[in-house]
């Protein structure tokens, strides 16, 4: 009998086994539902497999793997200019294009894998490291990563096999801690300085006329094309981006997360002018995608009331937590969210390349200056 640790790379959801999702259950993005949107609604550059870690022929670990090909993107963002922008650019498509996540890039947090209660991590860790290895050995793939990571999880990286590999963090991922005396969203506005529940009350003014509601699976196939349209205007003026979501991206999640996916549609004299996403996950909310018609925005201050909407909802569920990412960090930190640093494992093919990835690293990831503001009564 093999005594040894082995892993088993998956391409189809349907041939996973039978367990995976009894090591999934704590992370709805490990889970075979969520797992199947990518086979029918992925990003056109980005596919997935799944990594079965098993020790005595027995199922302990499971993982996701996606590969984006950043080739065919016309643009990574706006976020810098003139020569840095083209530096960028071209580093991406010469050097970095082909990239292998050990994690999921289109969520914020430690979605990358889970292992079965009272197995090692390190050695799980181990075992991903080589299929990423494995992987990487009849490909084109020029940079590997292992993402995202909470400080208390480095220490399981401290062994060689990441020896080489460059420990990086970037924008931190904002989360929303609700406390369990709140009953309410009233509760929540009691809680804050009277600075900020001017802001409340003068953004709650502004979405008069707006009407919100859930959308059903119908619906949202009804209104696909305005979905999207709204959310694509968002995406392409967003600071990075790696992918652009498919058109039936929401309706193929709906119908496989069913109640675990909200889409909240926002209306004016009937008309789609934005939406916002969340999905259950364990005893955290998590934002998803979103998308908003820009000069509304900015009138009725709706990106802002969408956040105070995420809150109320997470309040009233009664969730620990929200996640709500790495972007907008001062206006997600003006409403109460606190940012925590995420940490990830990189690693260039090219061993010259690899030696200065760090300095390479460093002079592209831009400094994001803003300011962190304390909304809640001390």
């Amino acid at each position: 009998m093999n005594t040894g640790y082995t892993y088993q790379l998956f391409t189809q959801t349907k041939h996973l086994p039978t367990d995976w999702d009894s090591i999934a259950q704590d992370n709805i993005f490990l889970s075979k539902k969520y797992l199947e949107v990518f086979e029918l609604a992925a990003p056109a550059n980005l596919k997935c497999q799944y990594i079965g870690v098993f020790k005595n022929e027995e199922l302990i670990g499971i993982a996701l793997a996606q590969f984006i090909d950043l080739s065919h993107l016309e643009s990574y963002g706006e976020r810098d200019k003139k020569i840095k922008t083209w530096l960028r650019n071209y580093i991406f498509k010469h050097f970095s294009s082909q990239l292998l996540f050990i994690g999921n890039n289109m969520l914020s947090g430690q979605n990358a894998f889970a292992v079965k209660e009272n197995e090692s991590i390190q050695k799980i860790l181990k075992i991903l490291k080589q299929a990423a290895t494995d992987l990487n050995k009849n490909s084109k793939i020029h940079l590997t990563s292992f993402k995202d990571f909470i400080p208390n999880d480095l220490s399981y990286f401290d062994q060689p096999v990441f020896k080489k590999d460059f420990k990086f963090t970037s924008q931190p991922n904002m989360i929303f801690e609700i406390n369990p005396i709140w009953n309410n969203e009233e509760d929540y506005v009691k809680a804050l300085t009277k600075k900020y529940r001017d802001q409340y009350k003068r953004s709650r003014n502004k979405l008069r006329g707006i009407e919100k509601r859930k959308l059903t699976l119908d619906e949202i196939f009804d209104h696909q094309e305005m979905i999207y349209d709204l959310y694509l205007h968002v995406a392409e003026h967003a600071p990075f981006n790696t992918f652009y979501l498919s058109k039936n991206h929401f309706y193929v999640l709906k119908e496989k997360l069913k109640d675990d996916f909200m889409l909240y549609g926002y209306f004016m004299e009937e008309k789609l002018i934005g939406f916002n996403t969340l999905i259950k996950n364990g005893k955290s909310l998590d934002t998803y995608f979103l998308g908003y018609d820009e000069k509304i925005q900015k009138e009725k201050m709706l990106y802002l009331n969408m956040l105070y909407d995420m809150i109320a909802c997470g309040i009233s569920l009664q969730y620990k937590n929200i996640i709500f990412g790495r972007t907008a960090l001062e206006i997600k930190s003006s409403v109460g969210a606190i940012d925590k640093p995420m940490y990830g494992f990189m690693r260039h093919r090219q061993p010259i390349v690899n030696h200065f990835i760090g300095k390479i690293f460093n002079y592209l990831e831009p400094v994001n200056i803003w300011k962190r503001r304390s909304p809640f009564k001390k």
